[in-house]
């Protein structure tokens, strides 16, 4: 038996279509929990810009998901052809926040394994997922980095503020310094001990400091 008589036999004429009932199902699964990993992902979104696309396209990518591989697992031939199709698609748009690689492949594998017919992996996977994410994500924490930026006229008030804030936090530490005549700029990340930030408004009154201002620091850091 060669390549051509495998095609020729009758396994491709056994092979039943999916039913109109198990599409409708699989689909309305499919929205379901794409509409469930979009929640999540808006209550977990940490970012600079909310992006109200990007969860419309998660609930979409779990349709779409379904339906190809539903058809790939009715039809072998058109499984073949599906997977040279794909492999010539290249997606350019940049990913701005690790998490969201996460969400992408998540409502990719649960259109996979709805498709499947696995319905309780991808219902019981999907909620335990999502509150492990609700959890971690949304949990708020003293101790995330501030960043501190100072200016003030000389050595002497330099020195005020850097003794007060080692007083104040539980950790303080210079990033970066700038000074010219008559002024000196002071970036510091610091951790808090409690939840309290009118140590900043004792800093601003000192005397020899011009501004002071705290902003919260969401990028990478070693702890």
């Amino acid at each position: 038996m060669n390549f051509n008589d495998i095609f020729k036999s009758s396994f491709l004429e056994t092979m039943t279509s999916v039913s109109i009932l198990d599409m409708a199902i699989a689909l309305l699964l499919a929205f379901g929990l794409g509409l469930f990993i979009f929640l999540v992902y808006k209550k977990t979104f940490n970012g600079v810009m909310y992006s109200s696309s990007f969860g419309v396209t998660l609930i979409a990518l779990t349709m779409i998901t379904t339906v190809v591989i539903l058809a790939v697992t009715s039809n072998v031939v058109l499984s073949l052809g599906m997977v040279g199709a794909l492999s010539i698609v290249r997606f350019r748009t940049a990913i701005k926040e690790p998490l969201d690689i996460a969400f992408l492949f998540w409502a990719i594998g649960v259109g996979i394994v709805l498709a499947a017919g696995m319905i309780p992996l991808a219902v019981i996977g999907s909620v335990i997922i999502g509150v492990i994410l609700l959890v971690f994500v949304n949990k708020k924490s003293h101790t995330h980095p501030y960043i501190v930026v100072v200016r003030c006229e000389n050595h002497d008030a330099e020195t005020q503020v850097n003794k007060f804030l080692s007083e104040k936090t539980e950790r303080c530490v210079v990033k970066s310094k700038s000074a010219q005549k008559g002024e000196i700029e002071l970036n510091m990340e610091i951790r808090l001990k409690d939840d309290n930030t009118d140590f900043i408004n004792n800093i601003a009154d000192m005397d020899g400091v011009h501004s002071a201002v705290l902003v919260s620091y969401n990028g990478d850091y070693m702890g």
